[in-house]
């Protein structure tokens, strides 16, 4: 991986990229992001975007927001966010998006889940309302420790009738937020959400899918390597035709050579 460049396989039409930095990972990762928005606002003169929240999601957003994109001409929405959290909560994905990207970029138009909202299926209902009216031309995806693409935990349900889902989160989710530091116990995490569903999410042109570290090794090898499956809902990926997969050395670490190859 001399000079920074990335290791490359191909699995379908899932591109491959691995690095042995994440700066660089989230550099390249924004540069295909911004080339597919660039390419979006040339040929139809707008573009739509989802993005995720994360910790895997901090060098992509920082190098972003350093790309030449048309922003004026770029409407954004979100992948999900918690039901019953104030929007002003350290851990809203409405406040890390906006913080990160909405406030600090020229954006047409941002749309986001209202976690707030007093009925939570209404909501769901009117976000579903907006995202029929576009294409999305790239979804920005992480993958949570038990293989969630969202909010949703396995079993998902990659058949649902609905673009936007409320959804009841499982134990394993819950505590990878109180490991990130998002919550100080459990108790604190909130036990349903917004989220958009598994369809929602393969509509889109393209799909940018960043996973780091050494925790989610397992998760990779089962996206990857192991059935397409509900209980592994990060492998529906493989089911879609232009999917840009980033990961670093640690997130790969139990691949075997084959798949890298």
């Amino acid at each position: 991986m001399a000079d920074g460049n990335p290791r490359r396989a191909r699995r379908g039409g899932m591109r491959i990229l691995v690095y042995g930095d994440t700066q660089t990972l989230g550099r390249d990762a924004a540069r295909r992001v911004a080339a597919i928005l660039n390419d979006a606002v040339a040929a139809r003169g707008m573009a739509h975007v989802v993005f995720a929240t994360g910790v895997s999601q901090y060098e992509f957003l920082d190098a972003l927001l350093a790309m030449d994109v048309p922003w004026q001409q770029v409407t954004a929405f979100h992948l999900d966010e918690y039901i019953g959290l104030p929007a002003e909560h350290p851990a809203s994905f409405r406040r890390y998006l906006r913080e990160r990207i909405f406030d600090r970029v020229p954006f047409a138009a941002t749309h986001v889940l209202d976690g707030d909202a007093a009925d939570p299926a209404a909501e769901a209902a009117r976000y579903e309302a907006l995202l029929k009216d576009v294409t999305v031309d790239v979804a920005c995806l992480g993958i949570g420790e038990n293989g969630h693409l969202a909010f949703n935990d396995p079993p998902a349900d990659f058949e649902s009738p609905h673009l936007v889902n409320v959804v009841t989160l499982d134990r394993v989710c819950r505590m990878q937020q109180v490991g990130e530091g998002h919550f100080a116990s459990l108790g604190d995490v909130p036990q349903c959400a917004l989220s958009l569903s598994i369809p929602a999410i393969l509509s889109a042109k393209a799909i940018s899918c960043i996973a780091l570290d050494r925790r989610k090794a397992e998760v990779v090898r089962a996206a990857l390597e192991g059935p397409i499956t509900p209980d592994c809902p990060a492998s529906v990926l493989r089911c879609h035709p232009k999917v840009y997969f980033y990961l670093d050395e640690g997130a790969v670490s139990l691949l075997s050579p084959a798949t890298l190859a």
